[in-house]
């Protein structure tokens, strides 16, 4: 066909495509509510853990809802940017598997990247944890997660957040607003999976916070410098590494035990006290990140070097590391998690230093004790004084040292895929979580891929 009359079809085509009819739209002003709906279990937050969750539930045959607050799936993976989900080993074995494990290791397939060496160990402890990590493409992820979720048929409901939550026989009344609709869902059992213990709160059972929080990260990443050429000494040492860790080569890392990846993972400024329990504070948490960034590049720029530095990448939120917790029926001590007592109901694993930032000082971490795991026992997800309620992810119940490394990706994983397991058995056996035997939430979580605790 000639490039003529190729545009000439084209343009004909065109005219067809405008003409066809489409749907009258509604006033976006209007309000459409919609009729009530039901599930078996309702999960409450689509990040890392509530995810998992979503999709275990659903693929235990529990009908499952899944509203989310923002526009896609993952949480502090995706939208916060920290792409390095981990730990799932520990001591050169796995420690967290499930579905988790399941989506991380097809973002690697897919996005041809490679595996750390997880059999490193020196000095009897695992070399720098944050080399056992996973870099995944959070991109990817996302686009895996939510198809998971749609083949488990997970009814996922985006933008839409609780605003009114009642217990009434024997099942829990949602209320949710959000664009262009106000919805009630009515459910058996309820995963609150929000980061923030919300729902947690707004049925009356206690939640704790100390005055002090670790402060939040702004994730980005910067281009348009080359850091040898920069002169160092007229540039303040604060930034040296914020320079320099977009720069790494493969020469620098010849050495390294294991194959992670050439350049580091991410530069970040730090919003202290960051808040994302409420819009309120979560939107003061982006804009004072937002804001600090701006004035870090304003300054840059004007060393030598970088008169042409740049933004290659911001992530969409500041990624918050620390609010509530729940009151459980057991509380994960420090000495708990570090020398990784036995618990007769633990469900899953967790592995990561303790890690408490503190906004102007060093990062206080501790280490295991050699060969510890850490455990979690399946009463620290469960609420005192709640029914059919459940919790996963870094609201666990715990104290402020324990909770600094259990809130990370690969231990929420493993609470998400514990906690819905949990939910459906209750909702099958027609009681509360805390009635469901340990026992067989563990034999439930290995049907599905999940490594438990013997």
């Amino acid at each position: 066909m000639k490039r003529r009359q190729m545009i000439k079809n084209m343009g004909a085509l065109s005219v067809g495509i405008a003409s066809a009819p489409f749907a009258k739209a509604e006033p976006p002003t209007k309000i459409k509510s919609e009729n009530k709906i039901n599930c078996d279990i309702l999960v409450i937050g689509g990040g890392t853990a509530g995810t998992i969750a979503a999709i275990q539930a659903a693929r235990c045959g529990a009908k499952t809802i899944l509203i989310e607050s923002g526009s896609q799936l993952g949480g502090t993976i995706t939208t916060g940017g920290v792409a390095f989900p981990g730990l799932f080993h520990a001591w050169g074995k796995q420690i967290v598997g499930g579905i988790g494990w399941e989506i991380v290791s097809e973002c690697i397939k897919m996005n041809g990247d490679q595996m750390p060496n997880f059999n490193v160990i020196i000095n009897n402890t695992t070399v720098r944890h944050w080399r056992h990590q996973v870099a995944i493409n959070s991109a990817l992820y996302v686009l895996l997660a939510e198809e998971k979720c749609i083949d488990a048929d997970v009814d996922i409901r985006y933008y839409e957040s609780p605003v009114a939550v009642e217990f009434k026989k024997n099942n829990w009344v949602v209320e949710t607003a959000g664009k262009g609709s106000n919805t009630q869902i009515k459910c058996n059992q309820i995963i609150d999976c929000t980061g923030n213990a919300l729902i947690t709160s707004m049925v009356g059972c206690k939640v704790l916070r100390e005055k002090e929080t670790q402060p939040g990260s702004l994730l980005f990443a910067l281009e348009g410098y080359d850091y040898s050429k920069l002169n160092l000494d007229k540039i303040p040492k604060r930034y040296h590494n914020l320079l320099r860790q977009n720069m790494l080569v493969n020469s620098e890392k010849e050495e390294t035990p294991n194959n992670f990846p050439t350049t580091s993972p991410y530069n970040y400024v730090y919003v202290p006290e960051a808040d994302s329990t409420s819009s309120v504070t979560h939107t003061d948490a982006n804009i004072r990140g937002r804001k600090e960034l701006l004035k870090v590049l304003r300054e840059l720029k004007t060393f030598p070097g970088c008169e042409n530095i740049r933004i290659a990448s911001l992530k969409t939120e500041t990624a918050v590391r620390e609010t509530y917790r729940i009151s459980g029926l057991y509380k994960i001590t420090h000495d708990d998690y570090i020398n990784g007592v036995d618990f007769e109901d633990a469900v899953s694993y967790s592995f990561y230093p303790v890690d408490l930032h503190r906004e102007g000082k060093t990062i206080h971490q501790e280490y295991l004790e050699n060969g510890a795991v850490g455990k979690i026992p399946l009463r620290a997800l469960i609420p005192k004084s709640s029914k059919n309620l459940i919790v996963a992810g870094r609201c666990v119940s715990s104290d402020r040292m324990a909770n600094s490394a259990l809130r990370v990706q690969a231990s929420c994983m493993g609470m998400g895929q514990a906690a819905a397991v949990t939910a459906f058995l209750a909702h099958k056996m027609n009681v509360s979580p805390e009635e469901v035997p340990a026992t067989e939430v563990r034999s439930e979580l290995a049907k599905h891929g999940a490594i438990v605790p013997e």
